[in-house]
């Protein structure tokens, strides 16, 4: 029995093409769910609690510089809840309480994660080789490599990044049918910057309109800025109605919201390098 990664029934292989058989399961797709839209459409409207901030629970910013990883838990931590710790005068970790390791220490920490099969580690071993970062030489193969790995094992922003690499032929050979299926996969997990793309993709093939404005749609209500500017964009060309914009308009400001508090709001004023220096 294998699984499908769209509909997550387990189906004997004859009902697999061969293509799809041969994929990993979180990208592979039974006949009855390839190339059905409804089951994109339906999963990922929202993005899951692994995107909350484990200290406060709120959805973490979708800009990256408003929350900082930690390597001792493996978690991302808001940089309201980082600066609420310092005024506390606690300099370590404020979710576990570790000391915050040397930089000497980082690679090794990675891997002793990615060999535990931690889909998170693998993710930011895979950045380490990819950008030449924490002392590592740059080797894309090898940034490919841990990304697929983290990706099999359901994590999207690996998901997300490779569908990046193939899409632009970035590290690797151009495939836009692999970019999209990893796409879809990182989309229906949640990742908002995916659901984004497979819009402009779509728009950018000259397809379904209908389709790349739903797309753009979901990406909105989880606060995705650019998706409210497409769809405006598409109700300026007569290609979505004023209701649609509105929709949009109301979502994103809801998420919006939903991602703020005082502490995020001031933590945001001061900027990342002064709230470290604290």
């Amino acid at each position: 029995m294998m699984i499908c990664g769209a509909c997550e029934r387990a189906l004997p292989e004859g009902a697999y093409c061969g293509e799809q058989r041969g994929l990993r399961q979180n990208i592979r797709r039974c006949k009855e769910c390839v190339g059905n839209q409804l089951v994109l459409m339906k999963r990922g409207r929202a993005r899951p609690e692994e995107d909350e901030c484990p200290i406060c629970s709120l959805l973490l910013p979708l800009d990256p510089d408003q929350s900082s990883f930690r390597i001792c838990c493996m978690k991302l931590v808001c940089n309201g809840c980082e600066l609420a710790a310092r005024k506390r005068g606690m300099r370590n970790c404020p979710f576990c309480r570790t000391p915050t390791p040397d930089s000497s220490q980082v690679v090794a920490l990675h891997q002793k994660r990615v060999d535990a099969g931690d889909p998170v580690a693998m993710w930011e071993l895979g950045n380490g080789y990819l950008y030449g970062q924490d002392g590592l030489k740059k080797n894309v193969t090898k940034a490919v490599e841990l990304y697929e790995r983290a990706a099999e094992l359901g994590e999207k922003k690996a998901q997300y990044r490779l569908g990046c690499m193939y899409d632009k032929g970035k590290g690797v050979e151009k495939d836009t049918a692999k970019a999209i299926r990893y796409y879809e996969a990182a989309a229906m997990s949640g990742d908002v910057l995916a659901r984004f793309n497979l819009g402009c993709v779509e728009s950018n093939a000259g397809g379904n309109y209908d389709l790349v404005l739903e797309h753009f749609l979901i990406a909105a209500k989880m606060g995705h800025e650019q998706s409210v500017n497409n769809v405006k964009v598409m109700f300026m060309k007569g290609l979505a109605t004023k209701d649609d914009y509105s929709e949009a308009l109301r979502g994103y400001q809801g998420a919006i919201g939903e991602m703020r508090s005082p502490d995020r709001d001031e933590a945001l004023a001061l900027g990342f390098d002064k709230i470290i220096s604290m």
